[in-house]
């Protein structure tokens, strides 16, 4: 499995921004679907978006679109999540995921991804 490193996370008041990093090792990354998910105090781990092997199909759940930005660097192992107009609740623990095969969505539950990082925290004052 892929090893993944998240980072970029901190503190922002709201309507701030934010770009997380996610660094991949141990695997070719250009192989992997990547993609975030984020976890609030007391909730679930949830969705927030997913990017395609080659960067040309992306995904998010309705909450964040328009305001979160999916991307990727393949020569670098690296996805990125920016993240702009920050409401306080974005605030939580944000994972980035990799998984290897293709299902036909880009949309994700926990379980199907492969491997996560450590998680990286956001939090968004008011």
């Amino acid at each position: 499995q892929v090893q993944l490193v998240d980072s970029g996370g901190g503190l922002v008041q709201a309507g701030g921004s934010l770009r997380l990093s996610c660094v991949a090792s141990g695997r070719t990354f250009s192989n992997y679907i990547m993609g975030w998910f984020r976890q609030a105090p007391g909730k679930e781990r949830e969705f927030v978006s997913a990017i395609s092997r080659s960067g040309d199909r992306t995904a998010y759940v309705e909450s964040v679109k328009g305001r979160f930005t999916i991307s990727r660097a393949n020569a670098k192992n690296t996805v990125y999540l920016q993240m702009n107009s920050l409401k306080p609740e974005d605030t939580a623990v944000y994972y980035c995921a990799a998984r290897g095969g293709y299902s036909g969505t880009y949309y994700y539950t926990p379980g199907d991804m492969d491997s996560w990082g450590e998680g990286t925290l956001v939090t968004v004052s008011s």
